[in-house]
């Protein structure tokens, strides 16, 4: 269903981005029911098939409706800082009012049919600030099975994803910040026309009213785009993240030989691998390096001028010079 997001003036002003681990959590959690539609993270299904089977995850589930219904908006509200924790994001799932838990449950169970008259649903709706504190430990618990391990991974796409539209709205402004969503989004005469998977006769607009729009990469929403939240939260549109197709990739089993003669076999492979910035820690866990070495080699490349450093919140990642990438052409 296309949905036609008109913006004014201050609209403009207030639009955002955000990455949110909670959300990320959730989407994972409906990968594990639909990964026939997802062969770029089958390595990562594969490894976390016996943590998935051990999660009871049927109340969740209920509230995920297969063909594009309504999932509670309180389950993965919009992050109100840019880069949240997941510990912040569950504490606030954990703190929502039960009288707009019960509202937006009741909105989700009706896409089910017969899920509101069903015993859990039933169950659900009499109390919904035990639904909240259950849900909220269901969540927590598929953090840590599916996500907290790979979050640095994922982390760092999503914000070379935020890093590499900054550029493209400071470039071509909102028509250029998702050219290459076209045609699941477009932008013209100040509407974001957001083309929703399923789509239907009917069409959406929504005024945004000076709300703005949040913006969240996703690494697990592909192919699709998801517009939301309902009042009172802020509008959002939650896309694909770029190069989610090499997300879970090994690195090469070797760097150009004349590459490894001058570096040494894991400095070439780890000076080939970054191919978008990244931290000591998950360059360690690609390399299946201990942190301490991958330190040691990545300091004797930025010595050499062939990667420089740059600090992102608690991190530092690396990435390379004009230097290194002439000579990795040259290998």
């Amino acid at each position: 269903m296309p949905l036609h997001m008109l913006f004014g003036p201050e609209d403009l002003l207030r639009c955002r981005f955000a990455i949110s681990p909670l959300g990320q959590t959730h989407e994972a959690v409906r990968t594990l029911r639909r990964r026939e539609r997802h062969g770029y993270h089958l390595p990562w299904l594969r490894r976390i098939g016996r943590a998935a089977e051990g999660l009871d995850l049927t109340e969740l589930l209920l509230l995920m409706p297969r063909h594009g219904g309504y999932t509670p908006d309180f389950l993965g509200p919009p992050p109100a800082v840019p880069d949240a924790s997941f510990e912040d994001e569950l504490a606030r799932l954990r703190a929502t009012d039960p009288a707009l838990a019960r509202h937006e449950l009741t909105l989700s169970l009706a896409c089910t049919p017969g899920a509101a008259d069903s015993p859990l649903g039933r169950a659900m709706l009499h109390d919904p600030a035990a639904t909240v504190r259950r849900l909220a430990d269901i969540t927590e618990r598929a953090w840590r099975a599916l996500i907290k391990e790979d979050w640095p991974r994922l982390r760092t796409l999503l914000e070379a994803d935020i890093a590499y539209r900054a550029r493209q709205l400071a470039e071509g402004g909102l028509e250029r910040l998702f050219e290459d969503l076209r045609p699941r989004m477009s932008w013209a005469d100040r509407t974001l026309t957001v083309h929703a998977l399923h789509v239907s006769a009917r069409t959406r607009t929504q005024t945004l009213d000076g709300r703005g729009v949040l913006l969240m990469p996703s690494v697990f929403v592909w192919p699709d785009v998801v517009s939301g939240f309902i009042p009172p939260w802020q509008p959002a549109v939650i896309y694909p993240a770029r190069g989610v197709g090499g997300l879970w990739r090994e690195p090469d089993a070797a760097a150009p030989d004349a590459l490894v003669r001058l570096l040494g076999a894991n400095r070439a492979a780890i000076l080939a691998d970054l191919e978008e910035p990244a931290s000591t820690s998950v360059l360690a866990r690609r390399h299946r390096l201990a942190p301490s070495t991958v330190s040691a080699h990545l300091a004797v490349l930025r010595a050499a001028g062939l990667l420089v450093s740059r600090r992102r919140g608690h991190e530092v990642r690396y990435e390379r010079t004009p230097l290194a990438l002439a000579l990795l052409a040259g290998g």
